[in-house]
């Protein structure tokens, strides 16, 4: 029997994507919905048949008002939004680069922040700055790579050895000569859980031009999807640095890197100082009320 619904868990949602990686982004400024968004809840929320349908979920609360260690700490340090983002399965994950540029619309376009300057916000992956640039794109710092080793990742009867890319979340990126390769990601790619004890986003990488790249994603929690702001940075890290000397070394001068995913096309940039660069755009599509 269905439930009346006043009796139902209910709250408004904005429907968001950055290169079709989409996003049910729910305001909640005072964190009075932290209780009520429960795994099974963002489940329902984000399946695409009895749901409003997504990739994950991203609440938009102030750091202040979060239940989190990571953003007490955020709060400290006088960031005011904190960016909780959750799977699609409903777990917790520590940072979405496409979710962050589609967390940054949604302030920018209720007035919340100023656009014209650098906006600091909260992840679980510590704080990251973005920059709302004057074509419209978006771009986040999304700090330095952390090379881990080689680690490996197989697909049906096949098996590649895979580059281990923590982007603040953990990659797996293996190097195909085409995307074909890999073949549909319809179940997750197998993977030594001893190396991933919290699961991995696995990125197939293709070369097609001297700094050009496509990939294929599996995201940990989500399934295959169309776009991943990480993954896209990790993909290009690992690219890159098969002509440096060491895995640990930055490049000398900036290198951009145009990434095409099924639903569009990202540049990421690798800096001198080690940090690695997302730009892309970013949109708001759609407003509602979840009924529960």
């Amino acid at each position: 029997m269905t439930r009346p619904y006043s009796d139902r868990v209910s709250f408004d949602f904005l429907k968001g994507h950055g290169t079709e990686n989409d996003f049910v982004v729910v305001p909640d400024p005072d964190g009075e919905l932290l209780g009520a968004l429960d795994p099974a809840l963002v489940a329902a929320v984000c399946d695409r048949r009895a749901g409003v349908g997504g990739d994950g979920l991203i609440r938009v609360v102030r750091c202040s008002a979060a239940d989190d260690p990571v953003a007490r700490a955020a709060a400290a340090e006088g960031v005011e939004w904190f960016m909780d983002h959750r799977n699609r399965d409903g777990s917790a994950a520590e940072m979405c680069g496409n979710g962050a540029r589609v967390f940054a619309r949604y302030l920018d376009e209720a007035g919340l922040v100023d656009s014209s300057a650098a906006l600091l916000i909260g992840t679980r992956a510590g704080i990251k700055q973005v920059t709302y640039e004057t074509d419209g794109t978006i771009t986040v710092d999304m700090g330095t790579p952390d090379f881990r080793g080689d680690v490996k990742v197989t697909v049906g009867q096949r098996t590649w050895v895979a580059t281990h890319v923590d982007m603040g979340n953990p990659h797996a990126v293996v190097a195909v000569g085409d995307l074909s390769e890999a073949g549909p990601l319809l179940e997750s790619p197998g993977y030594d859980e001893t190396d991933y004890p919290q699961g991995v986003n696995v990125e197939f990488v293709a070369r097609i031009a001297p700094r050009r790249v496509a990939i294929s994603v599996f995201e940990r929690g989500s399934g295959e999807t169309r776009s991943c702001g990480t993954g896209a940075c990790a993909a290009v890290v690992a690219t890159a640095a098969t002509s440096l000397a060491s895995h640990q070394l930055a490049p000398e001068a900036p290198t951009t890197y145009q990434v095409d995913v099924v639903g569009g096309e990202l540049a990421v940039t690798w800096r001198p100082d080690g940090h690695v660069d997302l730009t892309g755009l970013a949109e708001i599509v759609a407003v509602g009320t979840w009924l529960g």
